[in-house]
């Protein structure tokens, strides 16, 4: 059944739907399978995803051929289809009014994606006109709150050094919470691996009953404020709001340390407005597992990592894992900066479209996923600030003289990035960083050619670094390249 001359309009122009601001506009690199022609597979698709059926109905009236979703762009070389949706499509809460994630993945990945005539298609970027952009949550915190946590300024506060707890199962209570203590020895901020929740060999009370302590601990030795991202996941709403409720209870008057970790993508939207609206004051950390399932560029369905980080912005998330734009062990390239720009920036470019955010709040990117300090000269450089959450896991307690002086190795990097100094030559005057060449030889013999030679002695020297002398030497205060 060929629905093009319904669901297809050439000659719109994408100007003069932005211009009015009636429709999302999506893109996506869709083929047909054999036999099917373009626009009408691009027509089927677009009636899939709004009003249309395999055959005609007699329902059909005046008002539901106002609110058809119309392709009006086709390349078939490029296999890019492009498709406007009346805004009336998108659901509305019934308690206020306000726009859901869940509908606009609904209509505009919903079923089109499993249709018969569909080789493939994947999302690549779409537009929220303004009407529709306002109606969504966005986030209630920034990273903002945690600088003012950690006595930072508000503008250009800096990179946030951060860690997951290895291994991310099979600790108990107390060594977990010593190794927050650890890191935090020399870091600033520390999130649960994803599948840490209540498990019977670690019991989410104990456990962050002695995380708070440690942070505790931590404040007291170094001077410092101390951040933790406590995961509460779960399928149930209610269960989301009982460990939300229960780690501030245990946190007490450390509480707005706290940030709270929900899994986005294996959870879903509900989980994430769950912990947005329930508890507004928190940083809400949003972390991708399971994303690559459809996001990888070898998936030819789904939607991309760009799409999903912009979703999550909508969604009300404070923070949201990015990916290392190819710098660590995750998949990625350097130009997937646009991920972060889009999340950071209030008007900002796609890879299709450019969107206005009209002042809603911005979402972190939160860089993790092989990093460590020899890593991160470069990913700053392309990224252009360092405005951003960092976690790393081995690149911290991976580091030869263990945790603390691994998270003051990841401190030295973003400094020494920071004043321009090139990395070996700082490392020269600073045990931690010339560690870290060490400690991650592979990574210094590849960027850093030379670096055995140049570090000889001080590579081979054990650190001895103490937390009073990182407390009382502080963090660079040279200006940040970019502002948040």
């Amino acid at each position: 059944m060929d629905q093009s001359a319904r669901y297809a309009n050439l000659d719109l122009r994408e100007e003069d739907l932005i211009r009015d601001g009636d429709h999302v506009l999506v893109a996506y690199h869709m083929k047909p399978k054999a036999g099917y022609g373009y626009l009408e597979t691009a027509a089927h698709f677009a009636a899939e995803s709004s009003t249309g059926t395999n055959v005609a109905v007699s329902t059909t009236d005046a008002h539901t051929l106002a609110v058809d979703a119309l392709v009006y762009e086709i390349d078939e070389a490029r296999e890019l289809t492009k498709i406007a949706y009346p805004v009336p499509l998108f659901d509305r809460n019934i308690t206020d009014g306000r726009a859901m994630i869940a509908s606009f993945l609904t209509l505009c990945i919903g079923n089109n994606q499993g249709m018969g005539d569909v080789e493939y298609a994947k999302m690549h970027d779409f537009y929220m006109p303004p009407k529709l952009l306002m109606l969504f949550d966005g986030p209630s915190t920034t990273i903002k709150d945690l600088w003012r946590v950690l006595g930072r300024p508000l503008v250009d506060g800096g990179l946030i050094v951060g860690t997951i707890i290895k291994p991310k199962l099979g600790l108990r209570p107390q060594p977990f919470a010593d190794a927050c203590l650890e890191f935090w020895r020399g870091g600033d901020f520390i999130k649960n691996d994803e599948p840490q929740g209540n498990q019977p060999f670690a019991p989410l009370r104990e456990t962050m009953s002695l995380v708070a302590e440690s942070m505790k601990r931590a404040q007291d030795e170094t001077g410092e404020a101390k951040l933790f991202s406590a995961n509460i996941t779960a399928d149930d709403p209610f269960e989301i709001i009982a460990r939300g409720e229960t780690i501030l209870e245990i946190f007490g008057e450390n509480a707005h340390h706290v940030a709270f970790l929900v899994d986005g993508y294996v959870a879903g939207p509900t989980a994430i407005t769950t912990a947005r609206r329930r508890f507004p004051s928190q940083y809400l950390h949003y972390h991708r597992a399971g994303h690559g399932a459809v996001t990888s560029p070898q998936a030819k369905r789904g939607y991309t990592a760009f799409v999903h980080c912009k979703m999550s912005r909508f969604q009300g998330a404070s923070g949201i894992h990015t990916g290392t734009m190819g710098y660590g062990k995750m998949e990625g390239e350097p130009a997937d900066r646009a991920i972060a720009y889009m999340l950071q920036q209030d008007s900002a470019d796609g890879p299709y479209y450019h969107q206005e955010w009209l002042g809603m709040n911005p979402t972190t990117p939160i860089i993790s996923g092989g990093m460590n300090a020899l890593r991160m000269p470069g990913f700053f450089t392309n990224l252009g600030h360092g405005n951003v959450i960092q976690t790393a896991g081995g690149g911290a307690f991976g580091h030869l003289d263990g945790g603390a002086a691994g998270a003051v190795s990841l401190r030295q990097a973003y400094d020494a990035w920071q004043q321009g100094v090139d990395l070996v030559d700082y490392a020269k005057e600073h045990d931690e960083l010339a560690r870290a060449f060490q400690s991650f030889p592979g990574d210094a013999d590849a960027l850093f050619p030379g670096w055995r030679d140049a570090l000889k002695p001080s590579a081979n020297r054990v650190s001895t670094w103490t937390p009073a002398e990182k407390a009382s030497s502080g963090r660079s205060t040279e200006p940040s390249r970019s502002v948040a």
